[in-house]
């Protein structure tokens, strides 16, 4: 019987202090196999200070714009404003993805990025800062995340091999997730000690680690684009045609835009909730903040850990039913300590269905739609979302944040409950699909 690394270092108690660490490392990388690609160890360390800053932003904005109007329903326009772009300019955007290296889009998205929130930190630094002009600058970076997102979903399929794509795609989430742990706690710092104006600034700061990690990765053959590009009408209609006719990428697209209206908006809220129910100041925000993000990245652990292990779709259903019950919970207790557990629930259930779902889209499209069919996903996720921030502003404007949050809840629950019950005959249509 063979021995393995763990069982022969016990019999063994003089075997190299080398070679155990060789037994820990091939262990992690049997959990998280995407740190195997050289590309993705380089990607990962920029990624993280970026998103770090770029949860710095969200937090600082958010704040920014409660202070000036004090209005909920204000606090959701500007969050639909950042995201509003999405639902008119992503497939475009995946046909762009699809024709041309992907890095040398993100290289632009993230100078963009890089230059709107240092236009933004100038502007709350010289106390010239309106309502309109946060809500003009969150649009152009709308615009930005429009070709931004997809062609970074796409692009974690150039760095890694098909095999490791689920571990990419569950540590990326895990990146924008850890982030919310980090970023809010040092927005809250931030906000209390300089203002919101410097946290806009170190946002605008953190895109040198993502450029710099861009162009320190080799070896992208792999980046090709349409030798004989159509019309990008033409090339949109065979994105759309695409997935609507696989099973698969068609009921998890039609879930998602359920998710993105009804589960993820009650983001939008939690300024309101920390001011409002708990007393709190911007650091007590990021509290909130980084509790959910920090169940979100365990979420995204047990994803990379266990997705070949559990049906997908019953996966995916789960998670998004256990993040429902946790956040009803949530809206009825005043009581911190409980409130800071259910949250934790909730973003370990939400990011670990989300993350299965971009998994299992990305484990199954062919590489020539790969662009188009995530521009269509993220055109839904985020698209869809400003309807569910100014859904959930004005109900929480004028019945309740708690009543708000309550309704998107049930919604999430009604949904999971149908991809249950149809989940058999989802899997039995893709099995036909793949036999064409």
């Amino acid at each position: 019987m063979p021995i393995s690394d763990e069982d022969s270092t016990i019999k063994n108690p003089d075997k190299p202090e080398s070679q155990k660490k060789k037994g820990v490392s091939q262990q992690l990388l049997s959990a998280f196999p995407a740190f195997q690609s050289q590309n993705f160890r380089r990607y990962f360390p920029g990624q993280v200070i970026s998103m770090i800053g770029t949860w710095i932003q969200m937090v600082a904005q958010g704040w920014l714009v409660l202070e000036i109007t004090g209005s909920a329903f204000d606090v959701g326009v500007v969050a639909a404003a950042s995201t509003l772009p999405t639902l008119f300019l992503s497939l475009f955007g995946g046909v762009i993805v699809d024709r041309y290296p992907k890095r040398t889009i993100l290289l632009w998205t993230q100078s963009s990025a890089m230059i709107l929130a240092f236009v933004l930190g100038i502007f709350a630094m010289t106390g010239t800062v309106t309502i309109g002009i946060i809500i003009a600058l969150s649009f152009l970076l709308g615009c930005v995340n429009a070709l931004n997102v997809p062609a970074l979903q796409a692009f974690l399929s150039e760095i890694v091999e098909r095999e490791e794509l689920s571990s990419a795609i569950a540590m990326n989430s895990a990146i924008y997730n850890g982030s919310r742990i980090i970023g809010p706690a040092i927005a809250g710092f931030l906000i209390s000690a300089t203002g919101t104006g410097v946290a806009f600034l170190v946002n605008g700061v953190s895109f040198f680690a993502v450029i710099l990690s861009l162009l320190s990765m080799k070896d992208l053959s792999k980046q090709v684009g349409a030798k004989h590009p159509v019309h990008p009408l033409q090339a949109i209609r065979e994105g759309l045609k695409y997935s609507w006719d696989h099973p698969l990428i068609r009921t998890i697209v039609l879930f998602i835009a359920v998710i993105s209206i009804f589960a993820w908006s009650y983001v939008t809220m939690l300024p309101v909730i920390a001011k409002h129910t708990f007393g709190m100041d911007a650091s007590g925000l990021g509290s909130l903040y980084g509790i959910s993000g920090l169940g979100s990245v365990i979420g995204t652990v047990f994803v990379s850990i266990y997705s070949r292990k559990i049906d997908r779709l019953v996966f995916i259903a789960g998670g998004n039913i256990l993040f429902a019950f946790a956040l009803i919970g949530f809206t009825f207790t005043t009581f911190l300590p409980v409130a800071l557990f259910f949250l934790f629930i909730a973003g370990f259930g939400l990011v670990a269905a989300v993350s299965t779902m971009s998994a299992t889209i990305q484990s199954t499209v062919e590489d020539r739609f790969r662009g188009r069919v995530m521009s269509l996903y993220m055109m839904v996720f985020m698209g869809f979302m400003p309807i569910g921030s100014i859904e959930i502003g004005y109900l929480s404007e004028h019945f309740g944040t708690g009543l708000a949050i309550r309704v998107g809840c049930i919604v999430t629950i009604l949904a999971s409950l149908v991809l249950v019950y149809s989940s058999r005959s989802v899997r039995t249509a893709y099995h036909r699909y793949k036999a064409l």
